[in-house]
Parts: C-alpha cells; sequence; structure tokens
C-alpha cells in the first residue's frame, strides 16, 4: 500500500458512496430496496464489468459480518420496545419454531425440484431462512403498517439472524462428520442463552455508566453507544454464544433506555454508519458475483425462491401464530414481507469457505433468488397491504422524541422535546403538562421562530421544546412528557414519582 494507491482508493471509494447516496433516491420512487442498485454497482465494477478482480469469500465473510454488527445495532436502536413488546412472542416462534419449518420445507423443494443432494438442499434452506434487517426496516419506513404488525417484522428480523448464522455453521462444519440433531439444537440453545445475557448485560451496564458520566463532548455520546453495542458483540462472540442477538438486545436497551444523554444524535449516528455498512455490504457482495456463472442457476433460484415465498414462508407464519389466534390477514402480511436481502448472500459465503460439496451452486442460487424476488416482493408491498387493508392503521399515539443533555456544573439535565404530527400533546397548554417541581419549559421553537412560553400557551404539531429538569426529577420529568403525549391533557401521572403511561382523553 502506498500514498498513490491510497488516494486511488479513496477517489473510487467517495465516487461509489456518492453514487450509492443518489440511488436511494431512484429506489424510494420505484419502491425497489436499495440493495438491489448497490449489488449493480459492484457488480458494474467486477471482472465483467470494469475489471476489477475479487473472489475472496472468506474476507467477503469477515466484512459481512461487521457489517451486520452495525446494521443490528442500528436496529435495535431506533427500535421502540413500546412497538415491538406485544409482538416478542409472535416474533420469538417465527426467529425459531419458523427458522426450522422453513428450512424444512424449503430443502424438501430443492431436493425434489431442483435435485440438490439432501445435505446440500437443507444448508440451501437455512442460509435462505433468514429475513433480513436492512430490508425490512429500508421497506417499513416507506409502508405504514400496523405496529403489531411492524412490531413483529422488525423484531423478528432482529432476532432471526442468530440462530440461523448458527444454523448455517453447524450444518456447514458438520457435513462430514454426521453429527447428531439433537447435539447441534443443544447448542444452538446454549448459544443463545449466552448472547442474550451478553446483550442484557452490556446494555443494562451500558445505560448506568452513560448516565453516570458526563462526557466532556456531546459527539462522543453516540460513538459510546456504537462502541458499547459492538462490545457486545465481541463479549457474546468469545463467550462462544449469539454475538448477533448480544448486539441486537444490547442496542434495543440503550435504544430505549430513559435519560439517556443525546439519544436521538446516537440514532442518527448509528443510521449513517449503517447506511455505510449497507452500501460497502452490497458493493462488495457484487464485486464477490460473477454475472457469467450465476445464469445457469437463475431458474433454479426462481424456482427454490417461489417455494419459500408461496409454500415455506406462509406454512411458517401459520404454524407460528394460529396458536396465537393471529387473523387471517395478518398471517397474510407477515408471509409477503418477509424480505430477503444481504443476509442470506453473507451467509451463503460460509459453506464456500468451508469447502462444503455444491457450495458455489448455493450461492449462485441464493444470489439469484435475492436479486428476482426482492424485484417481485418489494414493490407489491404496498400493494398488498392496500389489498388486505392494513395501511394507515394507527394503535396508539405517537410518542415525543426526547433527547437529553447533562448540565454537570448545574446538576440538572436538558431535554429536548419534539412533539411529532401523530402526539396527542397537541393542543395541550403548558401548565397543564403539570411537570414536577424542579422541571419547567423555558423555550418553545415553532416555525423556526422560538419564544418563551406562558403558562396558557398551547403546544403544537412539531413544536421543539426545551425542558430544564434537576437530576432527581428527570425521569420523573420524562414518564409525564410521554403519558402526556399518549393520552392528552386528561393523562393522569401515576404514582408518587410519576408513572410510564396515561389515560387517554
Amino acid at each position: 500500500m502506498t500514498v498513490e494507491r491510497l488516494n486511488v482508493l479513496l477517489l473510487a471509494g467517495a465516487l461509489v458512496l456518492l453514487v450509492a447516496v443518489v440511488a436511494v433516491r431512484v429506489t424510494t420512487h420505484s419502491g425497489l430496496p436499495s440493495l438491489l442498485l448497490y449489488l449493480a454497482i459492484g457488480m458494474g465494477l467486477g471482472e465483467d464489468g470494469l475489471g476489477v478482480e475479487f473472489d475472496d469469500a472468506e474476507l467477503t465473510r469477515v466484512l459481512g459480518y461487521a457489517a451486520l454488527v452495525v446494521i443490528l445495532a442500528e436496529g435495535g436502536l431506533s427500535t421502540r420496545w413500546r412497538d415491538i413488546r406485544p409482538g416478542i412472542p409472535a416474533a420469538g416462534l417465527l426467529a425459531t419454531v419458523g427458522v426450522g419449518v422453513s428450512v424444512l420445507v424449503t430443502a424438501a423443494g430443492a431436493h425434489l425440484l431442483v435435485g440438490l443432494s439432501w445435505e446440500t438442499s437443507l444448508v440451501l434452506g437455512a442460509v435462505l431462512s433468514s429475513t433480513d434487517a436492512a430490508a425490512v426496516f429500508s421497506v417499513l419506513r416507506r409502508v405504514r403498517l400496523p405496529r403489531r404488525l411492524s412490531g413483529v417484522l422488525e423484531a423478528e428480523s432482529g432476532f432471526n439472524d442468530a440462530p440461523v448464522v448458527i444454523l448455517v455453521v453447524a450444518l456447514s462444519e458438520t457435513h462430514p462428520r454426521g453429527e447428531e440433531w439433537w447435539v447441534m439444537i443443544g447448542g444452538m440453545v446454549v448459544e443463545l442463552a449466552i448472547g442474550l445475557v451478553a446483550g442484557l448485560v452490556v446494555g443494562r451496564l451500558g445505560v448506568l455508566g452513560l448516565r453516570l458520566v458526563a462526557l466532556p463532548a456531546a459527539g462522543l455520546y453516540p460513538i459510546a453507544v456504537l462502541a458499547l453495542a459492538v462490545l457486545a458483540y465481541a463479549g457474546g462472540a468469545l463467550a462462544h454464544g449469539s454475538g448477533f442477538l448480544a448486539v441486537y438486545v444490547a442496542a434495543l436497551i440503550l435504544g430505549n433506555a430513559r435519560g439517556l444523554p443525546h439519544r436521538p444524535a446516537a440514532r442518527g449516528f448509528a443510521d449513517a454508519m449503517a447506511w455505510v455498512s449497507q452500501i460497502g455490504l452490497f458493493v462488495l457482495l457484487g464485486l464477490l458475483a460473477d454475472p457469467s456463472e450465476l445464469w445457469p442457476d437463475l431458474w433454479p433460484a426462481v424456482v427454490v425462491g417461489t417455494v419459500l415465498s408461496v409454500v415455506a414462508r406462509p406454512v411458517a407464519v401459520m404454524v407460528c401464530l394460529v396458536p396465537l389466534r393471529w387473523s387471517w390477514r395478518d398471517q397474510a402480511m407477515l408471509s409477503w414481507a418477509g424480505l430477503r436481502g444481504a443476509v442470506p448472500i453473507v451467509l451463503a459465503t460460509i459453506p464456500v469457505v468451508a469447502g462444503v460439496p455444491e457450495s458455489e451452486r448455493i450461492f449462485g442460487i441464493v444470489f439469484g433468488f435475492v436479486v428476482v424476488h426482492t424485484m417481485l416482493q418489494a414493490p407489491a408491498l404496498p400493494w398488498v397491504a392496500r389489498r388486505l387493508r392494513l395501511v394507515g392503521e394507527l394503535d396508539e399515539a405517537e410518542d415525543v422524541d426526547i433527547e437529553s443533555a447533562p448540565l454537570e456544573r448545574l446538576r440538572g439535565h436538558l431535554l429536548s422535546v419534539s412533539v411529532p404530527r401523530g402526539s396527542r400533546m397537541h393542543g395541550v397548554e403548558v401548565a397543564e403538562l403539570r411537570l414536577p417541581q424542579g422541571a419547567a419549559v423555558t423555550l418553545v421553537v415553532r416555525d423556526g421562530r422560538s419564544f418563551v412560553p406562558q403558562p396558557s400557551t398551547a403546544l403544537r404539531r412539531g413544536d421543539e421544546l426545551l425542558v430544564v429538569a434537576t437530576d432527581p426529577v428527570r425521569d420523573a420529568v420524562e414518564r409525564r412528557l410521554l403519558a402526556v403525549s399518549r393520552g392528552g391533557k386528561l393523562a393522569r401521572w401515576l404514582g408518587q414519582g410519576g408513572g410510564s403511561t396515561g389515560l387517554r382523553g
């Protein structure tokens, strides 16, 4: 590596990033996930395009793991626990039992219709069984689904990477040894348990540390939050647990902790890092793929993908959700919204590195499946949601967004509160907030103009509030603001220190 070569790499990297950023605009209008354009950029740079040679599957897997860590961290930080909590049982079943059903049905289809061996079919079924967090999150930003559905999809995409990675590694490594299936299942349970504990410990300790330690610069908090999420992954993985489950759980705790300093800034920073990770990962996967060698596997990819989308996914959803008495409309939506993306392609490099027979064909089928079925599924998602009458349903009022900045010398906190469009804080007067003693609304920013509010000032959607609170009442202030946002001016303040819920007005 020389300075001149570094300059060339920086130039190429900057141009790729700029093109990828502009491509997001195109995908937003077309309804296609941006991953397709990123893959196209990588393939255009490859041997059949500009001639860049790259065939290192091991490096792709390692960098893919690193990118998935950042993507899962951003997913956990941006997911509201209140939204996914009701869907945790359904998401847990889909991420475990649903994965098992999907693997078996897809493997049967690959064996009977494509002619792959049972061993290869099982590996292929496992690789394809995980929904992709990046694809799901990007689509949910455009399609407004009821919270019960979006919460399940977000939680499932965050949870199912962990068991699927364990399963693919186990099937790839035990392919020559023929290890008993119950030993594999037992090992998966242990790894998931270790990952869960690691995520809980790092998340809880991270929240406590960030709340107690006042950092000298606001920009250090987002770095610390992301570092904690990566620490959870590394700690869980080194403890022979599931690092992917650990990072998602830790990020979920950090992103939903009350009083976490500069929480919106941490989410924004993680979102930017996740975009960079997605772009780099998809371009790298496009470089690894050789279009001239993928054509023979295109038809098998369509066949296996059809089995997965039309049979395996609906059967898995039905098996998991019928006992929970979910409606057929919800089941149909969850069946269609199980999008795949970079995760299956990254997982397809595992059998290639492990030397599994027909691993190159597995990679070709997976790559073709992701491209073809993403082009069909993602654009049709809004149409399916409308046909099922599942668009625009609002289960509850939106929460206000609260950012906390510690004032160490004053022993207080400055809370920045954003009133969203769906908040019931609209129309509530400042005095009706009934904040505890030691807290006050000091400034309101409305339509670009700031002013000091009076007790009779009525708040509006889109307002930005600055609330100063002393340390002892900071948590109570947040609980009260959330209660008013959900229940309006008639929301009661439950408990001596402030309740977390309120009655609806």
